[in-house]
C-alpha cells in the first residue's frame, strides 16, 4: 500500500466533520476541566455505526465458534488473505490519526474500552463470557478497563505482581491494587489480572484474569489522577479488598488459560496502535508549524525562510512519511491475513513514539514563547506525545524486547 484509497479519504473527511462539530467545541472542557469523554465517544460510535458493525462481526464470529469452525481455532497469523480485515484496519487507522491530532486522550479511552478490554475477553473468554460482556463494550454502553499495572510493578508487570486470587469453594477471593488504569474511575467492566494464590512461591504462581463489575462489594475506584498530559483519558487506581467472584468471572473458566500470554497479545495490539496515534500528532505538529512559520515575521521576513526552521519542517516530513509507512505495513499484513509479532510491534512503537516526541518538541521550539502557551496547541501535543514513550511498555522495554528477539533468531540461524 502506497497511499490512502478514495474510500479511506472520504471516511477521513467524515471524521474531520465530526471533529469540527462534536469534539472541538468540547475540547476545552475535556482537556482542561476534567469532563469525561464518554458522551462524545458514544456519539462517535453511533454516528459511524462502529458499534453495530463490531457487534455484527461478533455475532458472526460466535456463530462460527458454535459450529466449531476450524478456521476460528486457527491462529490469526496463519489465516489467508483478508481484504475486509485490511479495510477495517485502514479505516480505524484513519480515525485514530485524525482524533489524535486533537486529543490523544480521547482515542486512548476509546481504544482501551473497545479494543483492549473487549479484546481480552474475545481472545481467552468462553462463548458465554463473550456473549455476556462483549456487546455492551463494543457499543460503548459500558466502559471497559484493563488492569495490570501495580504501584510496585511498572515494567516488571508479572514478576512484581502482588494482586492475588484465592480459591473459596466455587468462588475466588480477590485482593490487591492497580494504578495508572485508563478508564479506571468510570469503568463498568474491568479485566483484573492477578496471580493465583495456590500455596506456591509467588514467582511460580499462575497468572489469571477476571471480569469484574464496578459495583462489586470490596472494589473501590479512585478519582481521576492528575497527569502531565493525556487529559482526555481519565486514569485512576483500583483497590480490591476481599472481592468475592464466582468461577464464571474467571476468563476462560479455567486456571490453565495462559493469561500472561493473553496479556502479551494485548501489549502487542497496544504497541501496534501507537503508529497511528503518533502519525496524528506528527501531522498536526507539521500543519501548525507550516502555517505559523509563514505568518510569523522576524527580522523583516517570515521565519519559514530561515534554514534552521526549514530543517525542522523537513525532519517532520521525514518522520511523517516513515510513520505513515508503518501504518501502511499494518494494513498490508492484515490484507495478507497476518499480524505483527511482539518484537516488530515493539520496534514500531519505539520508533513512532520517539519521532512523535521529537516533532512535538521541535514544534514548541519553532513557536518559541507562544509554543509554551496552551492556546497554541503544540503545548498539548507535546505533553500528550510523551506518554507514547511510557505506556504499553517504556522505550527501554521495547529495546529489550527487540534485542531479545534478534538474539534468539540469530541463535537459531
Amino acid at each position: 500500500m502506497i497511499e490512502w484509497s478514495e474510500t479511506q479519504l472520504a471516511f477521513r473527511d467524515m471524521v474531520r466533520r465530526f471533529i469540527e462539530a462534536e469534539i472541538k467545541p468540547k475540547l476545552e472542557a475535556i482537556e482542561h476541566h476534567g469532563e469525561p469523554p464518554y458522551d462524545v465517544l458514544r456519539k462517535m460510535t453511533k454516528s459511524f455505526g462502529l458499534g453495530e458493525l463490531a457487534i455484527a462481526e461478533l455475532r458472526h464470529s460466535l456463530e462460527r465458534e458454535k459450529r466449531g469452525s476450524a478456521a476460528d481455532r486457527e491462529p490469526a497469523k496463519r489465516r489467508g488473505p483478508s481484504p475486509e480485515a485490511a479495510e477495517r484496519v485502514a479505516l480505524q487507522a484513519v480515525m485514530v490519526t485524525e482524533l489524535c491530532r486533537y486529543s490523544l486522550g480521547i482515542i486512548t479511552a476509546w481504544g482501551v474500552s473497545v479494543s483492549l478490554t473487549a479484546g481480552a475477553i474475545m481472545s481467552r473468554g468462553t462463548l458465554a463470557q463473550k456473549e455476556r460482556f462483549v456487546p455492551d463494550l463494543l457499543s460503548m454502553e459500558k466502559i471497559g478497563a484493563w488492569a495490570i499495572t501495580e504501584p510496585d510493578s511498572g515494567s516488571d508487570a508479572f514478576g512484581s505482581m502482588k494482586s492475588s486470587a484465592r480459591r473459596d469453594g466455587d468462588h475466588y477471593i480477590l485482593n490487591g491494587s492497580k494504578t495508572f488504569i485508563t478508564n479506571g474511575p468510570y469503568a463498568d467492566t474491568i479485566i483484573f489480572i492477578c496471580k493465583l494464590d495456590d500455596g506456591r512461591p509467588p514467582a511460580e504462581r499462575r497468572v489469571v484474569s477476571f471480569i469484574l463489575d464496578r459495583d462489586m462489594k470490596g472494589l473501590t475506584a479512585s478519582k481521576p489522577l492528575r497527569k502531565m498530559g493525556l487529559h482526555g483519558s481519565p486514569t485512576g487506581q483500583l483497590f480490591l479488598d476481599d472481592v468475592r467472584v464466582p468461577r464464571d468471572r474467571l476468563i476462560g473458566e479455567t486456571e490453565e488459560a495462559p493469561a500472561s500470554s493473553g496479556a502479551k497479545d494485548t501489549f502487542t495490539a497496544e504497541r501496534t496502535g501507537v503508529a497511528a496515534m503518533a502519525l496524528g500528532i506528527i501531522e498536526e505538529c507539521q500543519s501548525l508549524c507550516l502555517d505559523y512559520s509563514q505568518r510569523r515575521v522576524q527580522f523583516g521576513k517570515p521565519i519559514s525562510q530561515f534554514q534552521l526552521i526549514q530543517l525542522k519542517l523537513a525532519n517532520m516530513e521525514v518522520a511523517r512519511m516513515n510513520v505513515q509507512n508503518l501504518v501502511f505495513r499494518q494494513i498490508e499484513l492484515a490484507a495478507a491475513g497476518r499480524r505483527i509479532d511482539i518484537a516488530e510491534a515493539s520496534a514500531c512503537k519505539l520508533y513512532s513514539a520517539q519521532v512523535a516526541m521529537q516533532c512535538a518538541l521541535e514544534a514548541v521550539q519553532l513557536f518559541g514563547g507562544n509554543g509554551y502557551m496552551a492556546e497554541y496547541r503544540v503545548e498539548q501535543l507535546c505533553r500528550d506525545a510523551k506518554v507514547l514513550q511510557i505506556y504499553a511498555g517504556t522505550d527501554e522495554i521495547q529495546v529489550s524486547q527487540i534485542a531479545r528477539s534478534l538474539l534468539a533468531r540469530h541463535a537459531l540461524s
